[in-house]
């Protein structure tokens, strides 16, 4: 691409401002992505802010497509993180088809792709959609994703959640794009749609004068400092993030927080126990989820890739996988991690609404659990 020059982006009328732990070396054009004149402005402002990345032009293919080169998934994961795709997404809405595990299906969409975060233990790493095209994605047909939720709530009959988080972070790369500042007042305006949304972020000023009706709920996933330190790199730190919530819970957001993945290494009770004291201390939530690891076998062959195969992850994960072909600690382990951080969240917080997050029927019977089945972050 020639003449990329420095301009506001006409279709928000937003200023993009570069993006917290996010330095691409490279931008790539798909399909679609360069049409319109409002598309072209988007993208060339964004441009503007990172004149050391290559630009590329591949018109040819979708955004899935790309081929970062190299076989080693250790170098193409790095080489993803370090690459911004641009493209179209004709079936941004999707329903969830879990089985195998508790938890109740839901509405979920993309407007971006993946993340520039580097969790050790990411379970989006190892899922098909991003395992072979491990870029950082975002998509400019954010109109008609919109118009596909708005089809969808034209057929609902009451509150319903629309979930952003499952295959990306939902707010890592709003300081580029200001969607929220599309988002959040489009579902302010629906009477049944909700939005619901998962980060890790800290830069949330884009939100904070929003007039968001309490139709978005705003989700943030947090482990103690200890942990954060020791498995999660480039994102901001739990404190950073607490103080994010803060902002948004005086700006009248409901606010909710997903632990996870909880990882019981050395002192773990007292790391955990603290955390919490700090973070129920700070921030009102409305819902606590917990949750520990359960991914498929190809993220967490990265992870060893990462943090050897000796890693205090892998030498506590169970041979086999369980009913949804997941992995995950012993079912002892879990319910032992379970049974005493709901206990301290219920001496802390006695009416706060606790969930666990991928977990099997035989975890909530064992902890007198049953009747929150189904109290999870991505629905209402």
């Amino acid at each position: 691409m020639t003449n990329l020059f420095p301009t506001e982006n006409l279709c928000l009328n937003y200023q993009p401002k570069p993006a917290p732990h996010f330095n691409p070396d490279r931008i790539v054009l798909t399909k679609g992505s360069f049409k319109t004149a409002h598309q072209r402005d988007f993208i060339r402002a964004i441009c503007t802010l990172y004149p050391q990345a290559q630009v590329i032009e591949r018109f040819d293919i979708s955004h899935n497509r790309f081929e970062l080169g190299g076989m080693d998934p250790l170098e193409l994961h790095y080489k993803g993180k370090k690459t911004l795709v641009f493209g179209m997404h004709k079936s941004a809405l999707r329903f969830s088809d879990e089985d195998g595990n508790t938890c109740p299906n839901y509405w979920h969409f993309s407007v971006y792709g993946f993340c520039p975060y580097d969790c050790q233990y990411c379970y989006l790493a190892g899922t098909p959609g991003v395992k072979f095209s491990p870029t950082v994605k975002i998509f400019v047909n954010i109109d008609e994703i919109l118009d596909q939720i708005a089809g969808a709530v034209s057929k609902l009959s009451e509150p319903t959640a629309f979930y952003l988080g499952k295959l990306q972070d939902g707010l890592a790369l709003d300081p580029l794009t200001g969607y929220s500042r599309i988002m959040i007042p489009f579902f302010a305006q629906q009477k049944y749609a909700r939005l619901t949304l998962l980060t890790k972020t800290a830069s949330v000023d884009n939100l904070l004068d929003l007039d968001h009706q309490g139709n978005t709920i705003l989700s943030w996933s947090l482990n103690p400092t200890e942990i954060s330190t020791a498995f999660e790199s480039n994102l901001p730190l739990p404190d950073e993030r607490i103080v994010a919530m803060r902002k948004c819970a005086d700006a009248g957001y409901l606010l909710r927080s997903v632990i996870m993945p909880i990882i019981p290494v050395g002192e773990w009770r007292k790391i955990y126990v603290d955390f919490l004291e700090n973070l129920l201390g700070s921030v009102p939530l409305d819902r606590i989820t917990l949750g520990q690891i359960c991914s498929y076998s190809g993220a967490l062959q990265l992870t060893e890739r990462k943090l050897g195969k000796d890693n205090p992850i892998s030498r506590m994960l169970e041979k086999g996988k369980s009913k949804d072909g997941r992995i995950r600690f012993p079912i002892k382990v879990r319910i032992e991690v379970y049974r005493y951080l709901v206990e301290t969240i219920r001496k802390l917080e006695p009416k706060l609404k606790i969930g666990l997050c991928m977990e099997e029927r035989e975890i909530f019977k064992a902890l007198n659990m049953e009747n929150s089945i189904g109290c999870c972050n991505c629905v209402l």
